[in-house]
């Protein structure tokens, strides 16, 4: 499966691919059609570092 381990870290976060997709100006169809193919690694950083962002304001409120 493509991706999986960003779709494992965004679940286990509690949180939503469209949340992700927000988070990174990104129109949420585009981030699914987008997740269809293996990303590069710098793409895959910013993801990362919104499911971080978006898991510390979670756990904030």
């Amino acid at each position: 499966m493509n991706n999986k381990d960003i779709k494992d870290s965004i679940k286990n976060a509690g949180l939503y691919q469209w949340m992700i997709a927000d988070r990174i100006n990104m129109a949420d169809s585009t981030f699914y059609r987008k997740m269809r193919h293996e990303l590069p690694e710098e793409e895959k950083q910013k993801i990362y570092n919104a499911i971080e962002e978006l898991k510390k304001e979670k756990e904030a409120v």
